[in-house]
């Protein structure tokens, strides 16, 4: 028996006895409703009652003080409707089609959609019609949580049930889409719309090509903006704003300023998320001055620069090289009122690092503590690489002790940056004890960290355990590149073992990798230390052969190993050619040089080249090889006659 089956008064002569339900704490009308609170009286519920107090209960934003018997909750209202639902059935009364539609509602905003389809199977079982407006609040609270497959299932199933979608119903799908990144299913949605009798509308269309934007499909995202317009529909800042950032992010800067301009030819005026975006692209290109006049364009317009936008001219300053005027900025950001975020911070830190200012690294840091920000793994990820490349140990460990304290898992990054600090410090056994923690923590160790040991193992010449590392690399699946080969080719080398290293050699190729200009360096280089000189001269020749230009240390190897054996012709030749490529010669080439022709030559007076030489390097002044022989040349007859004659 319902509630509504009790009869309040009676007529008949015979007074009937009922058992009444339990009495429950109710408001009996919205004028009982003072501020945020509700005034209870105690009279039994009626229906009618209860679906009054979910109406005001569902309003969002409300907070209020609710009083069920002697409980006292503060919330939202969905676990309040819950109870009000459980109390209208316990006094046996099914609840109307307005109770179960907030019942709806109260389930979304509690993140548990699929409790709302529960409901909507009572609607029906119950009789009453499930209308568009229900399902679009599931389908709203489905993809907020990201479970978009079951909203177009039930996208799906309420068009096979006679339930027609409406725009919003569309919307929502497309949005839940688009956020996953399933572009063609959303594009999909957009054609079927005039099958299912809706007009897409500029939140349509917005969104579909916000989606686009940021998948780099800016283009189609133009097709869009076309089809919109030819519909009659007109753009406003927000969809200028999601084309102008596409463009940005291909770095398309002159496409995004023309639509900045053409919506202002509009009078449309642009947001802080418009300028930003713009700014940001400038700041990536270098062009500050023109970033920095946005930003007084900006100003002047009345519109506040956020944190976003503070933080891209900050990251436009570090990258050039301005980290002074970047703490300024940081600075007129404080002033402003803004906060800054973790990465303006990181961003400061990292550039002051890069500058060899590790004590005004250290005080942003502290800056950034005194604010409340703990930082991020990044931030000491930063702090503590310098540390270790300034061998500061102790605060090294400092920020690995912060990094585990606070919680933070330290990634690849961490354990690369640490690998490599200890190798430059020689401190292998803890660079190869990290290695082998990479993989206790679940991580795989990168290319980068095999190459940092296998560079340090060849220089201490411990080439058998280098070898053991670059076969367990490619155990590994980690294809060795250009710079595992060049190391373990110098190590190779190195240790004087030349069949290891052609096998090495020819390995690389079969691999598919080129020789690069350190590959023919380090050869070169090699090759001539053992007194290989054909070996050496061969792999000169192909070094220039594939377009290289051989530097100062392949000259310098080159002609080392031709003047111990006496190739004096040879050297003459060499130095000539070094003369016409017009190499600048450095104080140990010269050295080399000199040395050279003293060896060759009884009759160089080396004195009158001494003094000149000593007083220009000295002063850090490089002389080009020409100059050199014009001077060999004047106080040496004999030279110059040889290299008239090659």
């Amino acid at each position: 028996m319902k509630w509504t089956d009790y009869p309040m008064t009676t007529t008949s002569s015979t007074t009937m006895t009922i058992q009444r339900p339990p009495k429950v704490r109710v408001a009996i009308d919205l004028k009982q409703i003072k501020g945020n609170r509700i005034t209870w009286a105690l009279i039994p519920p009626t229906g009618y009652a209860c679906s009054l107090i979910e109406t005001w209960l569902k309003e969002p934003n409300r907070r209020f003080r609710f009083h069920f018997l002697s409980n006292r909750n503060r919330d939202r209202g969905g676990p309040a409707c819950r109870g009000i639902y459980n109390k209208m059935t316990h006094a046996i009364i099914l609840p109307g089609f307005v109770s179960l539609s907030g019942l709806i509602q109260c389930f979304v905003n509690t993140r548990k959609p699929e409790f709302g389809l529960g409901v909507v199977g009572l609607m029906l079982k119950r009789g009453f019609s499930v209308n568009v407006f229900n399902i679009n609040l599931i389908l709203k609270g489905l993809c907020r949580n990201n479970e978009v497959d079951k909203a177009v299932g039930l996208f799906g199933e309420i068009k096979r049930n006679g339930v027609l979608p409406d725009i919003v119903s569309c919307n929502t799908i497309i949005n839940g889409l688009c956020k996953m990144k399933r572009l063609e299913e959303s594009l999909n949605i957009l054609y079927e719309m005039d099958d299912l009798g809706c007009c897409a509308n500029l939140i349509t269309y917005t969104t579909l090509m916000d989606g686009l934007c940021k998948e780099g499909r800016v283009d189609e995202a133009m097709e869009l903006l076309e089809e919109m317009k030819r519909e009659g529909l007109d753009a406003d800042v927000i969809v200028y704003g999601a084309l102008i950032s596409g463009f940005c992010s291909r770095e398309d800067f002159d496409k995004g300023k023309a639509l900045f301009d053409e919506m202002l030819e509009k009078g449309i005026s642009p947001n802080v998320v418009t300028y930003s975006c713009l700014m940001h692209s400038l700041c990536k290109m270098g062009q500050l001055k023109e970033a920095t006049a946005m930003l007084n364009d900006m100003m002047q317009c009345g519109i506040r620069p956020d944190v976003i936008t503070y933080t891209s001219l900050i990251g436009g300053l570090c990258r050039g090289g301005r980290a002074t005027k970047a703490v300024d900025l940081l600075n007129l950001l404080l002033d402003k009122g803004e906060e800054p975020d973790d990465m303006t911070f990181n961003l400061l830190i990292e550039a002051l690092c890069k500058g060899n200012r590790l004590d005004e690294a250290v005080e942003i840091y502290h800056m950034m503590v005194e604010r409340g920000s703990s930082g991020n793994l990044v931030t000491y990820n930063i702090l503590m690489g310098k540390y270790l490349t300034a061998g500061i140990i102790d605060k090294a460990m400092e920020m690995w002790k912060h990094i585990l304290e606070l919680g933070l898992v330290p990634n690849s990054i961490t354990y690369s940056i640490m690998i490599d600090g200890f190798c430059q410090m020689g401190m292998l056994n803890v660079a190869k004890g990290l290695f082998s923690k990479i993989r206790a923590s679940g991580l795989d160790p990168t290319l980068f960290d095999y190459n940092t040991l296998l560079a340090s193992l060849c220089k201490e010449s411990s080439l058998e355990q280098a070898r053991r590392l670059f076969l367990e690399m490619r155990n590994a699946k980690h294809e060795p590149d250009i710079i595992s080969f060049n190391t373990m080719l110098d190590g190779t080398l190195k240790a004087g073992d030349i069949q290891s290293a052609k096998e090495l050699f020819n390995d690389m190729l079969q691999m598919g990798l080129t020789p690069d200009a350190w590959t023919f360096s380090t050869l070169i280089n090699r090759f001539s230390k053992l007194g290989q000189l054909d070996e050496a001269k061969s792999v000169f020749q192909k070094m220039v052969a594939c377009g290289f230009t051989p530097d100062t240390y392949v000259y310098d190897s080159l002609l080392k190993v031709l003047c111990s054996k006496g190739k004096t012709e040879e050297i003459f030749n060499l130095i000539q050619q070094m003369a016409d490529k017009g190499v600048v010669l450095d104080s140990e080439l010269t050295s080399t040089i000199l040395t050279c022709l003293c060896n060759s030559s009884e009759d160089l007076d080396v004195m009158k080249l001494l003094p000149t030489f000593s007083q220009e390097t000295s002063k850090g002044i490089r002389i080009s090889c020409n100059e050199l022989l014009l001077k060999l040349q004047e106080c040496h007859p004999v030279f110059h006659q040889h290299a008239a004659r090659d």
